[in-house]
């Protein structure tokens, strides 16, 4: 249960509870904010970064690698994927995972989705490669 730790940190941190509104309590701005999604960060407030360039990490490469390979076998679709990867993943996974770990987690699951490998299978090949790299 360390991930439930984990994910805890990555809520707002101003977050308050609140009860779902009746229709008539719903104005535009709450349906704009209600219906938003995790990816469309146009316009909230953030400290300045400074930019730097990054060379991509072997592991980076290959699931990008991967990823297109899916979509030349017909596993998915560009569309499919960054819907999967950017929408439906809500803002703390979105927040939470660097930009090609969103990338090999929907990869994951659109293969166990579509029914290519079994969920026992991904779990037995994970657990095989972290004991090839202790």
């Amino acid at each position: 249960m360390r991930h439930l730790d984990i994910v805890k940190q990555f809520q707002p941190s101003l977050h308050t509870e609140t009860h779902a509104p009746s229709p008539d309590m719903v104005d535009d701005d709450h349906y704009r904010a209600y219906t938003r999604s995790s990816h469309d960060l146009g316009g909230e407030p953030d400290i300045p970064i400074t930019w730097e360039e990054k060379e991509e990490e072997i592991w980076e490469h290959n699931t990008f690698v991967t990823c297109e390979v899916l979509a030349w076998r017909g596993v998915w679709n560009a569309e499919e994927r960054r819907r999967r990867q950017n929408v439906d993943v809500g803002q703390t996974i979105y927040l939470g995972l660097p930009y090609y770990g969103r990338w090999l987690m929907t990869a994951a699951l659109i293969l166990v989705d579509k029914q290519y490998v079994t969920l026992s299978e991904l779990q037995d090949k994970i657990h095989e490669v972290r004991q090839r790299y202790e």
